[in-house]
């Protein structure tokens, strides 16, 4: 693992290179994670993640939002959260040359990777997980405007249970878009990642 500090919309920001397992020169891709609205670079959750995907042949980057990076628990407003993504990207691009480059994340994180995907942002596809197509309790408040400008291939892993994303919402937003979607039966906004979302993923990776 390296370690990392990123400029990013005045403030800098940490980062950490996590090289697939038997070493970076037998990836195909690097995956640029961004984590949910409460949770960090380090926690449980990304970690987990990021395992599982080097142990199906892929680089991850994680890397803290600037907010969560100076401590405070509020997230910026999405242009922040975009400017943030888009200089760990651009870094990624400089440092790991030559490899498919994939954007996504968990909630939060995913969701500012398919806003950015959206605007025309250069990437290969998008990884999405647990995305928040609404707020919880609130599913007549859809965040799906952007879907269909993503013109990337896109790999959207959720659960059945997730209070964030309603199933039959989901399925109605992302109709006609070729998105992958899979559903993870009886699971719930923070499922946890095992190895069959590396499975999924490398399946999906293969395919691209």
């Amino acid at each position: 693992m390296s370690r990392w500090r990123i400029g990013a919309d005045g403030e800098e920001t940490s980062a950490a290179f996590d090289a697939a397992a038997g070493g970076a020169e037998r990836s195909e891709a690097v995956f640029v994670a961004g984590h949910g609205a409460g949770s960090h670079m380090d926690h449980r959750s990304m970690l987990q993640l990021s395992e599982v995907l080097r142990e199906r042949g892929f680089d991850v980057v994680r890397f803290n939002f600037l907010y969560r990076d100076k401590g405070a628990r509020a997230p910026d407003r999405m242009p922040r959260l975009q400017a943030c993504f888009s200089a760990v990207t651009e870094r990624v691009r400089r440092e790991v040359p030559g490899k498919k480059l994939i954007i996504g994340g968990r909630s939060m994180g995913g969701r500012v990777a398919s806003m950015l995907a959206a605007e025309g942002f250069a990437c290969d596809a998008l990884l999405l997980l647990a995305y928040p197509l609404h707020p919880a309790g609130q599913p007549e408040r859809l965040r799906d405007a952007h879907l269909p400008k993503i013109k990337v291939p896109v790999l959207c892993v959720n659960g059945t249970r997730d209070a964030l994303c309603q199933k039959d919402l989901m399925t109605k937003a992302i109709d006609g878009l070729g998105w992958q979607m899979q559903w993870l039966e009886g699971k719930d906004h923070s499922f946890p990642m095992t190895a069959e979302i590396g499975e999924l993923a490398a399946g999906w990776l293969a395919d691209l």
